[in-house]
């Protein structure tokens, strides 16, 4: 396979609901994230419209997905990215790195400070993600340190330390 740098990316839209649902289902074991999307769609405290994105492929259809949600680190507002998603036949040819800095510019281009993120610690630095306990930030539950990770997308030294609390559709 060849890495491709070239992908679309764009804001999800109301048509793409169900390719969408696709992708999450394909790239997981279980359905679970293609729900916890649908769930977060439907509270308006958590979803935040333009900030669920998609990565096309040649032909069109959705080959990746990024979605970012409010969350708080204590009581002050936060992002969580969750879930990333590309379709199996995609993967490792740039278009989930090419969601991901999608999602991440929009948030930016808000004015949001703060993303936080439960991943892979071999994936997420690349867009400059670092252990959110350097912020002094942790999750209500146990994950490994470098598991939980954070981006300060303002540039500032500082940010809210604290709790993360996540939508009720995340079931922590």
């Amino acid at each position: 396979m060849s890495l491709t740098t070239d992908w679309t990316t764009r804001p999800e839209t109301s048509a793409d609901r169900e390719g969408v649902y696709g992708v999450n289902a394909a790239a997981f074991e279980t359905d679970a994230e293609a729900g916890l999307v649908d769930a977060l769609r439907e509270d308006p405290g958590a979803w935040l419209p333009g900030m669920s994105y998609v990565a096309e492929a040649p032909d069109g259809t959705i080959a990746a997905y990024a979605l970012i949600t409010r969350c708080h680190v204590d009581e002050a507002p936060a992002l969580a990215l969750a879930p990333v998603a590309v379709l199996p036949d995609h993967q490792r040819q740039g278009a989930g790195a090419a969601v991901v800095r999608a999602v991440l510019e929009a948030a930016r281009a808000r004015g949001e400070r703060l993303v936080l993120v439960l991943g892979h610690p071999g994936y997420y630095p690349r867009f400059g993600f670092v252990r959110a306990s350097e912020y002094a930030i942790r999750p209500a539950f146990e994950v490994p340190d470098e598991a939980m990770m954070a981006l300060v997308l303002d540039g500032s030294a500082t940010v809210a330390s604290g709790t993360i609390r996540y939508p009720a559709a995340f079931g922590v």
